[in-house]
């Protein structure tokens, strides 16, 4: 009788372990819809399956099907309501379901979405991600529902304590958002000098993008290149280069060299790079080279609206 049970049992043990293996593989693939078609039945014939609902939570959420994330999520908070993380995947499905609908509907999340992220705070003293949501949180809410950069400025010490990047970039993040541009500079730039990673030196080019500093961009963009060697960086000053009209030779080399070395990882499709040459040579007044490089870039990716006005920009003058 036992090895009759273990016959039965041993082939659905196995079935759970390949699925959950399949599932995450096309979710590495980015092949969401798959993901959702594999997952759906397996929680439903075994909903006590914790990764299985976790991977079609996922599934949903990588889709922006909030509703439907929400509800595996939930599911998990209730059979595992001591696992920080899934009470983080809760709060964060409920924070974009948010995000999607209109500002008095938005209100009617926001008590179970600051339980889940303080939930999960409090379950894990060292949940980074928690952390981080809870610093945007707190700063994004208006006073009157329990916003404070005082509190966001707690949860950024608690960051620092974790991990200094994360903490002067939070910092960084913080004084920005509430319009010290010294502070959030001198943070973003302590988070350069303790990490340096590109997403330290992304933050501080960025800033002095929205403080319409594109010269001090392009200094850091070099910084960074000449440390890390990412083709990204390529893309990056090329971009600032087209769009404030400076340095125009130097950002017109950068895009023919992340072309030139172009490689999925680098994020940012070779049509962009093609519309952002396509900005440099209007800015020069080269105006064959500009439609040239413009109608790649609608070539490649027709269905992208700014690619058809630049170039009905290009052909008006």
């Amino acid at each position: 009788m036992k090895n009759l049970v273990l016959l039965f049992l041993f082939p659905i043990w196995c079935f759970s372990q390949t699925s959950h293996q399949d599932l995450e593989l096309l979710l590495e693939q980015k092949n969401y819809v798959k993901a959702e078609a594999l997952a759906t039945p397996i929680v439903t014939n075994n909903p006590t399956d914790l990764k299985a609902i976790e991977l079609l939570g996922d599934a949903y959420a990588y889709q922006e099907k909030w509703d439907e994330a929400m509800e595996q999520y939930k599911k998990l908070t209730i059979l595992k309501p001591k696992v920080a993380n899934y009470h983080y995947k809760y709060g964060g499905a409920l924070g974009m379901k948010a995000l999607s609908v209109n500002k008095l509907s938005a209100l009617t999340y926001l008590s179970d979405l600051k339980g889940a992220f303080l939930t999960a705070a409090a379950l894990d003293k060292n949940h980074i991600e928690t952390r981080w949501a809870l610093v945007e949180l707190y700063m994004q809410l208006p006073a009157i529902v329990g916003g404070s950069m005082t509190t966001s400025l707690k949860y950024a010490e608690e960051l620092e304590q974790l991990s200094k990047v994360d903490g002067y970039l939070a910092k960084g993040y913080i004084y920005e958002y509430d319009n010290e541009p010294e502070l959030a500079e001198l943070y973003y730039k302590k988070a350069i000098h303790v990490g340096g990673s590109l997403t330290c030196y992304t933050k501080l080019s960025e800033f002095y993008e929205k403080q319409d500093q594109p010269e001090k961009a392009i200094i850091n963009i070099e910084e960074a290149q000449d440390k890390l060697q990412r083709n990204a960086l390529h893309y990056q000053l090329g971009k600032v280069s087209a769009e404030y009209n400076v340095q125009l030779s130097k950002g017109e080399a950068c895009l023919k060299n992340y072309i030139k070395n172009y490689s999925p990882e680098d994020g940012v499709p070779i049509a962009w790079a093609n519309y952002r040459l396509a900005q440099i040579y209007k800015n020069k007044n080269h105006k064959a080279q500009a439609l040239e490089y413009i109608n790649l870039a609608i070539k490649e990716l027709p269905e992208i609206k700014v690619f058809k006005e630049e170039r009905e920009i290009i052909l008006a003058f």
